[in-house]
Parts: C-alpha cells; structure tokens; sequence
C-alpha cells in the first residue's frame, strides 16, 4: 500500500480553480518532486497535504488515515514533518536548542521551574545533529550560521518528530549549487535509511533531475504529466507548458559545478 494516496483532489477559490482533479501515490523511501510553472497550483497542492488549506473535494490518505479536515498539527503528529522554502528557525537560540523545542513538542513536553529546559532531550537533539552534519555547531546561534547549515538545522527539526512523509518546500532556495547538491544528498541519504517518503517542489531542474525517483507536473491545476526523469525530460507537453522553448532539458553534470538556478534555457 502506498505511504500517501492523493485521488481527486481539488480547490476551488471563488470562481478560480487552482487544483482541478489531481491524483498520485508516494511510497516509503521516495522522493517525489512535484513541478510545474508559477500558477500552476503546486503551492495549494502542497497546503493541501499539509492541512493548511481543506480541499474543495477529493482525498489525502496518510499511511491508512485521511488527512482532509485535519489540522497542521494533527497532520503533523501523524508523521508528517515539513520544511520551508525560507528556513524556519529561532536565530537567538543554538543550534541543538532549536532541535530540542522540536523535540519537546513531540512529546508535548511542558517545563517546571525547577528544570531548566536545556536538559530536555539532549542527546537524542545532539544525534539528530550529527545525521544532518551539524553537530560540531550545537552550541552556536543559528542567526550566526550560513543559509546551508540552517537548512540543515531545520531538516534535523523536521526529523526530529520521527516522520514518515517529508513535505520540503523548495528545500535548495537561494542555495549555492554545491549547498544545493550537498543537502539534497543528505536528504536522499536519510530516505533511504530511515524509508521515509519526501514529496518536493523545486524550481532548480538540476536538483529535480539528480535526485527526484519520480515526477508528478502541472499545468493550470491539472496532473499533464507523471514519471521517471526520462518520461518527464521527453513529455511534449510538459515541454511546451513549463520548459517553454519546446527543446528537451538535458541535465547539467556535475551538479556542483553549475552555475546557474532555476530552469533551464
């Protein structure tokens, strides 16, 4: 059985459509990157997922529970965990701080004044640092930290509550490309060790092209194309809505010595 089973989904504002009947699967321990022009409706897809918007119709089933009518926080302590395109963390706290709040929440956690809350779960924050590679940077701010290590603060947030879907909003925004090949690496490192399934959007076709097992495209709120990098790259549709010159996309290699974001030319 598929992790998650998206099947009709669709949201209405108004007189506008912006998700129109969309449907796919996502197993454990794949990534699935989710594609399209601005307009699109990636955004409201992915709100929808996450329970931040409730669909006009269709359904969201989660490892055998349906997500639609249910809260962030609902949907989160089910074991979805997400990142944002501008990375969420407190930059006044450390880096093993800002872990140990996300692991206090998981365990609904409240403080006495007679224990300080830097005791809270310090060593299972310190081993998540260590998987993300951040663990020589536990004690510093993450306000003092470079954008890619914050990434890599906030994916360690995001593990912290032991999920089994990953929901990671344009996770290489306003990334160099070898921070960009680097956490994305990582990412795909953690998938498969821990099988848990990521559902992504991206606007930088190198990462998308590198890393994604599976690609889903849209197109004014509906599915037009869905697939292996191959199946996507020589889709004519998917060519003509969002590479837009009608040429087929040819990956950069290596990754790390591109030199440009966003879509191809």
């Amino acid at each position: 059985m598929s992790l998650l089973r998206v099947f009709g989904l669709s949201k209405s504002f108004g007189g506008v459509t912006a998700v129109d009947g969309v449907s796919f699967d996502l197993e454990a321990g794949q990534l699935l990157a989710l594609l399209g022009p601005n307009g699109a409706g990636k955004s409201t897809c992915f709100n929808m997922v996450n329970g931040q918007l409730r669909p006009s119709s269709g359904s969201i089933v989660f490892d055998g529970h349906e997500l639609v009518g249910k809260r962030p926080r609902d949907v989160w302590r089910l074991g979805v965990g997400r990142t944002f395109q501008i990375a969420a963390t407190f930059n006044s706290m450390t880096v093993l701080e800002n872990v140990q709040m996300a692991l206090v929440s998981r365990e609904r956690k409240l403080f006495g004044l007679w224990k300080a809350a830097s005791s809270w779960f310090a060593d299972e924050a310190m081993n998540l640092l260590e998987q993300v590679g951040m663990a020589a940077d536990a004690h510093r701010a993450c306000g003092v930290l470079a954008y890619g290590d914050v990434k890599r603060v906030e994916l360690a947030i995001a593990l912290a509550n032991r999920p089994k879907l990953l929901l990671m909003d344009e996770p290489t925004a306003g990334m160099a490309p070898k921070e960009r090949n680097d956490l994305m690496a990582l990412t795909q490192r953690l998938v498969t060790e821990h099988q848990i399934g990521v559902l992504f959007t991206e606007h930088s076709m190198d990462v998308v092209f590198a890393y994604a097992d599976k690609m889903i495209v849209l197109a004014r709120g509906k599915l037009i194309a869905e697939g292996s990098a191959e199946a996507i790259r020589n889709d004519a549709r998917v060519q003509e809505v969002y590479f837009g010159t009608g040429k087929t996309f040819q990956p950069r290699a290596p990754l790390a010595d591109a030199g440009s974001e966003g879509a191809p030319q």
